[in-house]
Formats: C-alpha cells, structure tokens, sequence
C-alpha cells in the first residue's frame, strides 16, 4: 500500500511544463476489484497500489478543452473534445500515481500524437457530450471495437468539498504521475493542478462495456462516484526512468 505521506506531496515537478489542459464535467466512477486478478494486467514492474488492501478501478468522462502545447500553435481542431479513462492505480518505488487501460478520445490527431509521443493507449471513438440541466448526457462507442461502448447520464448531488488527506476520496483522485511502458521500457509523466473540488454524484450507466473490453470485470455494486466541474492541468515531459 502507499506511503500516505508521499502521497501527499503534490508539490510542482522539476523543470518546464510542455502541455495544458482543461477538465470539465468529471466524473469519478470507482469499484473495488480483486487484487490478484489485477495484478497479472499490469507490467510487472509496476507495483498494484491498495487502499486497505482493496485494489480499484476507475472510469473517467469527461470533456477535454484549452489543449495546448507550451511553445507551439494549437493542434488543428484539438481544442475541445470528449475524453474517457479507464485506470488503474500504482507505485513505483514508493511513488504512486495511475496505469492507463485505455483512453478513448474524439480527436484521430489527438490519438495518433498521444500514442506516438506520449505511447499511452488511446483509442479513436466517436463520443458526445451534452448538458441537460445541472447534469451530462454521455456517449462513446470505440471505433473498431464495438465491444468498448459507454452511456451514462450523471449530475452532482452536494455540495463542493476537498478530500480529506488519507481518505478513499484522496486516495483516488489525487494522482500527479502517470505510468507507461514501452518496449519493455518504463515512462513516467508528472503533472500538476490545484486540488480537486469534488461533489458527490449519482449516474445511471446504460451501457458500460469499456472495461470487459480489456478482459476486466466490475463488481455488481454500485461505484463510488465523484464529479468535479472543472480542473486546469499542467504535463511535464515523458521521461523514460533510468
């Protein structure tokens, strides 16, 4: 399980940020899954972080703005597009962060330079997401794949709060490294944002088929869901751990 306390420090990485992002209408949707068979679908260098010793996955929609990349125009078209994340959580050498499954995205472009510069598992979907009321209408269906398919309608239910350090709520939202590997190799990328303002959430899922996808299965009890409206993101550059 992860040392709390170096989960704690989310302090602003080394060197120069290269890309920002903006979050809008995030939803947390976590269950609580079985440890051993999680453990084989991860690379083995990676470490399966725990909670308690419950290991968990989460699925993130959300809708993607303000892309850009430090010192270079805006990718054509890229500005704004729906994202959805299935993950997983990790340490390596005592520093936790998130193992990706997938990343669906509305964008080839924002796919193709995803997988080539950054070698995460994006994936080409055609997704929308639309307000209804205080709530989102939420669609994906991978292209290529009908098997990996998401529908849910979710909204906030309370009011904004921050997640108490060394709580589930912390825990699983507050991650400042994601992990990769490729070719063998072992990546990492830092990024960087203000804490998360969470709300409780309620979400009726009618199609969820992303995770089976990836030979993963959810428990039959409801997700421990969160929504967060918007966050403001900072990448630092993929750096290969030597």
């Amino acid at each position: 399980m992860t040392d709390r306390a170096e989960q704690k420090n989310s302090s602003v990485p080394e060197g120069i940020w290269i890309m920002r992002q903006t979050w809008n209408d995030v939803l947390f949707a976590h269950w609580p899954v079985d440890a051993s068979n999680l453990r084989a679908m991860i690379p083995p260098v990676l470490e399966l972080d725990t909670y308690n010793g419950q290991a968990w996955i989460s699925m993130l929609p959300f809708m993607l703005t303000n892309l850009r990349a430090r010192f270079l125009p805006a990718i054509p078209g890229a500005r704004a597009f729906p994202e959805l994340n299935l993950r997983t959580y990790v340490t390596y050498k005592g520093k936790p962060g998130i193992y990706f499954f997938s990343l669906d995205a509305d964008h080839r472009l924002a796919v193709l330079g995803a997988r080539t510069f950054f070698h995460l598992p994006y994936f080409y979907a055609d997704m929308k997401a639309e307000k209804n009321g205080d709530g989102i209408d939420y669609v994906s269906k991978r292209r290529g794949d009908g098997e990996a398919a998401f529908r849910a309608a979710y909204r906030p239910i309370s009011a904004p709060f921050t997640a108490e350090e060394d709580s589930l709520d912390y825990w699983l939202t507050e991650r400042y490294r994601l992990y990769t590997t490729y070719r063998n190799k072992l990546y990492y990328e830092d990024i960087h944002h203000h804490p998360w303002l969470l709300q409780h959430a309620e979400a009726e899922f009618s199609v969820n088929t992303v995770a089976e996808a990836h030979d993963i299965s959810l428990p039959d009890s409801d997700p421990l869901l969160h929504y967060a409206k918007k966050q403001d993101v900072l990448f630092w550059p993929l750096r290969q751990w030597r």
